[in-house]
């Protein structure tokens, strides 16, 4: 009898349109892997460059490429590495944009570390892949393995006729 209690009334909950909270989940996350040894274009409106820590700021309409991976932001500040063997990371701050193939997410920062191929999203991040939507306050992208981990309040819509 309890099983039978527990289905009535569980099976509204799964017939209706839902929204789903959590604190934390996975998923994937573009079609293609990235890979960070390629090449990094970037392109801005202004570049301010700073020869005593190493690093440069680039300011304005910044579109970053590397392969199929691409990121835009108001301003993004690269850093390199010590003697200035190669970028260590690059640092986006305003209406953040990543895109890999067919999925986009949005921050209001990114941190991309160039060797470990992570990308650290922060600042009502939203999700976009396909029909479907996730928003959270952190989004932390592997872009060499494709996926992604999505924690701190994390919230999307289902779709029961299973458009999501």
């Amino acid at each position: 009898m309890t099983y039978l209690r527990a289905l009535i009334f569980s099976l509204p909950l799964a017939l209706i349109s839902s929204a789903v909270t959590a604190q934390s989940a996975s998923i994937a996350f573009g079609t293609i892997k990235a890979d960070p040894t390629l090449p990094v274009e970037v392109t801005a409106d202004a570049l301010e460059v700073n020869q005593t820590d190493g690093s440069a700021e680039f300011q304005g309409n910044v579109l970053v490429i590397q392969g199929v991976m691409r990121l835009s932001a108001d301003t993004v500040l690269v850093s390199y590495k010590p003697e200035q063997k190669g970028i260590d990371q690059l640092e986006a701050i305003g209406n953040v944009i990543l895109v890999n193939g067919p999925d986009a997410a949005e921050a209001e920062r990114a941190e991309y570390t160039i060797d470990s191929g992570t990308v650290v999203m922060t600042g009502n991040v939203l999700l976009s892949q396909g029909s479907s939507t996730l928003t959270s306050n952190q989004m932390v992208v592997n872009l060499n393995a494709g996926t992604a981990q999505m924690s701190g309040r994390v919230k999307t819509i289902l779709n029961p006729d299973g458009s999501n």
